[in-house]
């Protein structure tokens, strides 16, 4: 018999590329669906949620300036990391939302597709809902999407990995920078996770990853005049209608929650929500090279 002790995991925030404990030194405890511990988790302050906007906003404009088809390429890395990493995230997944082995296999795949998936729509999307418009005049008048820029998400509850990186990935594939709260009774899959985004060419401060009560860091998120938007999907009804009327302040552009089968194989709607749409008039003919935009 082994005397040798296990050495156990110490989760930590993913804040700027960085893995920094609570600002707070608090922890809480992560329960197995049977009630049983599983490890302690950083408890994120108000303080935290502010350090996440700041590094995202510092990424968002090499991010939002890389190509499209750069941004793919990333998308597509990380989904190979998580291959590599399978077995870890099956026994993570299995834990923290009480599935059978196989079950955890299932949610696993179809996460690691799922990246895929938006890797395969950063160089598609401008083209499906962008274009030439018709005028009346003597005129080109093109769209063109644009991210929004900082976005404040809130993972789904339930679905601790599959639906976080169902509402994480559209965001970052349309150039836009994320701040994460992380599922508060299962946050280790999106604590790991970000372990795989550090060592996935996702330059730091793209994604920043919370964990801790939900209602405690979304708060101040709501509030912040640097988040350009958020998505409720982690949120109950109560907290959605308080954090709605909180992002109202600064004009913010809110996802509501919605009830999804995130197996299924998602829509546009999710990319289309955090982008803003450029129309650039230039006139043709003997009117001169001179355009304008709005």
């Amino acid at each position: 018999m082994s005397d040798r002790l296990s050495v156990f995991k110490t989760y930590k925030l993913y804040v700027g590329g960085k893995f920094p404990r609570s600002e707070s030194g608090r922890v809480y405890e992560v329960q197995d669906s049977k009630g049983n511990w599983l490890a302690n988790a950083p408890l994120s302050s108000r303080k935290d949620a502010r350090d996440a906007v700041v590094a995202a906003r510092k990424a968002f404009g090499g991010w939002s300036g890389a190509t499209a088809y750069n941004r793919g390429q990333v998308l597509y890395r990380v989904a190979e990391m998580l291959e590599g990493r399978r077995e870890q995230f099956v026994r993570e997944v299995a834990d923290a939302e009480g599935l059978s082995k196989s079950k955890a296999a299932a949610v696993v795949e179809a996460t690691i597709d799922r990246w895929v998936w938006y890797a395969g729509w950063t160089d598609k999307i401008a083209q499906v809902i962008g274009g030439a418009n018709p005028v009346a005049g003597p005129y080109f008048n093109l769209s063109s999407p644009e991210p929004t820029g900082v976005v404040a998400v809130l993972a789904p509850q339930e679905s601790s990995f599959l639906g976080l990186v169902s509402v994480v990935a559209p965001v970052i594939a349309t150039g836009n920078t994320a701040v994460v709260i992380a599922s508060e009774k299962a946050p280790l899959p999106a604590l790991s996770l970000g372990e795989v985004l550090a060592t996935s060419d996702v330059p730091g401060g793209v994604v920043n990853v919370l964990s801790g009560r939900t209602a405690e860091i979304a708060a101040p998120l709501a509030a912040h005049q640097d988040v350009n938007a958020i998505d409720l999907a982690g949120a109950d009804g109560e907290l959605a209608k308080e954090l709605e009327i909180a992002a109202a302040d600064n004009l913010k552009r809110v996802l509501r929650p919605q009830a999804v089968d995130y197996f299924e194989t998602p829509g546009i709607d999710h990319m289309t929500a955090f982008l803003e749409t450029k129309t650039v008039w230039h006139p043709t003919g003997s009117l001169g090279a001179a355009g304008s935009s709005y």
